[in-house]
């Protein structure tokens, strides 16, 4: 049996408008798939508390708008004490993966140099249009690992659960991910 929470990790989900970052964050936090949601203003914050080998683990999800005119007003205060990014953008949809760069970018030029990332291309379910090789050699060049899912079907992909099961561990020991040459591999699954 797991102890109390002894760790509380604040997680910002950064990228475009409608790239599916509520969809993702709530699918993991209340394991359930919410099909229409409004345009985020400001932040949601979402949790979930994990075990991670006998101990909790919460992961305190911060939904950022990815609109430009409520990025620009607020999304420096929610950098402010972050432990890990999740980088989302929608595999159907290029130019959520075009703006991927400037949200890396952005993250870095606030001191969130240190902190383990993660890119996720969500959506999955809609069939792919951004080529998984592009969006390797775009995780690659800042040494991020890449994964693929579907907030409504992961079945067919990265597992949601998985996803931010190996983030938790990464937070709770401290670790940096693996160098880039180690990253996951074009078409490699994540195991549970």
């Amino acid at each position: 049996m797991a102890q109390s929470t002894d760790k509380i990790f604040k997680v910002i989900v950064i990228g475009d408008s409608n790239s599916g970052k509520t969809t993702l964050t709530y699918r993991f936090c209340e394991r359930a798939f919410i099909d229409l949601t409004e345009t985020t203003i400001g932040v949601d914050i979402r949790t979930r508390t994990l075990e991670v080998d006998g101990e909790n683990v919460t992961l305190e999800f911060w939904d950022t708008a990815g609109q430009e005119r409520f990025r620009e007003s607020m999304l420096k205060s929610y950098y402010r004490n972050a432990h890990a990014v999740v980088f989302v953008y929608d595999v159907s949809e290029p130019t959520t993966f075009h703006s991927l760069r400037k949200w890396i970018e952005e993250s870095e030029n606030n001191f969130l140099t240190e902190v383990p990332k993660i890119i996720i291309g969500n959506k999955c379910d809609k069939g792919i249009v951004v080529p998984r090789r592009d969006a390797q050699v775009l995780a690659d060049s800042f040494n991020i690992p890449l994964f693929e899912t579907s907030a409504k079907d992961d079945s067919g992909c990265d597992n949601v659960d998985g996803i931010f099961f190996t983030l938790a561990q990464k937070l709770k020991y401290n670790r940096t991910f693996l160098p880039k040459s180690n990253n996951v591999k074009v078409g490699a699954k994540m195991k549970m």
